[in-house]
C-alpha cells in the first residue's frame, strides 16, 4: 500500500524504527516489531544515516518489514553527500523490492569535510528524482517550528511549501503543543499547500531525555519540564508516566483538531508507544 494512499483512506498510525548496529539492537527491534505489529499500523518507516553500511541496513531492514512482517514500510533517503546516478541505483532497487514509499530527506551537513558534496542541494532534488525513477509515495519533513538552518519562519515555510508541491504528503518533527501543528498547517493553506501534514510525536518520559530533546530537534518547552520536574521526588515511574500523560494528551488535541494521523518516534522500544496507543485507541 502507498502512503499517501492511507492516508486519503483515513486516519493513520505509524511508527519509525531505526536500523540495529549490532546484534543487542537488533534483538530489541525485532521484539519492538512484533509488540507493535499487534496494534496494526498504517505503515512503519526506517530511518538512513548514509554510507553504504547504513544504507544497506535500512534496505535490508524495510524490506523485512514489507514482505515478512506484512506492513507498508516507508524507507527514508537523505541526498546530502549522494550523486544523482548513486541515488538512481538506489531508487531503483527499492523498485525492485516492491517497495512504494519514500521519506526524501535533504539530511544534515556531516561533520567529516571528506564527506561533503553530492549532486543534491535540497530535499525537492530527491523527490523530482525519485517521481522519474519509480511510482514512488513520497513524504517529506516537516519542521513546525522551522528548520534549524532556516534563516526564518517565513522562508522556511515557503520552501517547505515549494517541496510538499512535490511530495505527496509530510511528517514533522516531533513538538509538544497542538498550536505548533495547527499554525504550520495554517500556514500552508495560506499558500496554497493542503497536502496531509503528520504530526510526530515523541514522549519525553526521563529528565535526562528532555535535556537531549533540543540536539534531537525540538526543545523540551518549560511547562513540560515544570510537569515532570514536579514529580521528580517520586521517582523515575512518575516523571514516566508524567511524560506519557503529556504525549497522550498532545495526540488527543491533534486528533480534535483533524491531523490525518500520529507518526510515533519509537527510537525502536514498544513500550512508551504502546501505553499511549491503548490510551487513545482501547478498543
Amino acid at each position: 500500500m502507498r502512503v499517501d494512499d492511507l492516508l486519503a483512506q483515513g486516519l493513520c498510525r505509524s511508527f519509525e524504527f531505526f536500523p540495529p548496529k549490532n546484534d543487542d539492537e537488533a534483538t530489541a527491534l525485532s521484539a519492538a516489531i512484533t509488540e507493535l505489529a499487534d496494534l496494526a499500523p498504517s505503515f512503519v518507516s526506517v530511518t538512513y544515516r548514509g554510507g553504504r553500511e547504513s544504507r544497506q541496513r535500512t534496505f535490508d531492514l524495510v524490506s523485512s518489514i514489507e514482505h515478512t512482517a506484512g506492513i507498508p514500510a516507508m524507507a527514508h533517503l537523505i541526498c546530502v553527500g549522494h550523486t544523482r546516478a548513486e541515488m538512481s541505483e538506489i531508487l531503483a532497487n527499492y523498485v525492485d523490492d516492491g517497495i512504494h514509499n519514500i521519506m526524501a530527506l535533504g539530511g544534515d551537513i556531516p561533520s567529516d569535510p571528506a564527506l561533503h558534496g553530492g549532486d543534491f542541494v535540497h530535499a525537492s532534488e530527491l523527490v523530482e528524482l525519485a517521481r522519474s525513477v519509480g511510482e514512488f509515495s513520497v513524504g517529506v519533513a516537516a519542521h513546525p517550528l522551522g528548520h534549524p538552518r532556516s534563516p526564518s519562519l517565513e522562508s522556511d515555510r515557503k520552501y517547505l511549501a515549494e517541496k510538499m508541491r512535490l511530495a505527496d504528503f509530510a511528517v514533522t518533527q516531533f513538538f509538544f503543543d497542538v498550536v505548533e501543528w495547527q499554525r504550520l498547517v495554517d500556514d500552508l493553506d495560506a499558500l496554497g499547500v493542503r497536502k496531509p501534514v503528520v504530526p510526530g510525536i515523541m514522549p519525553v518520559t526521563t529528565l535526562s531525555g528532555a535535556a537531549r530533546m533540543a540536539d534531537m530537534g525540538a526543545a523540551v518547552p518549560e511547562w513540560l519540564l515544570d510537569r515532570l520536574t514536579a514529580v521528580k521526588d517520586q521517582g523515575p515511574a512518575a516523571v514516566r508516566q508524567v511524560g506519557i500523560e503529556a504525549a497522550t494528551e498532545l495526540c488527543r488535541e491533534l486528533l480534535a483538531a483533524g491531523a490525518p494521523g500520529l507518526h510515533f518516534y519509537t527510537l525502536n522500544r514498544s513500550t512508551a508507544t504502546r501505553e499511549i496507543h491503548a490510551r487513545l485507541f482501547p478498543h
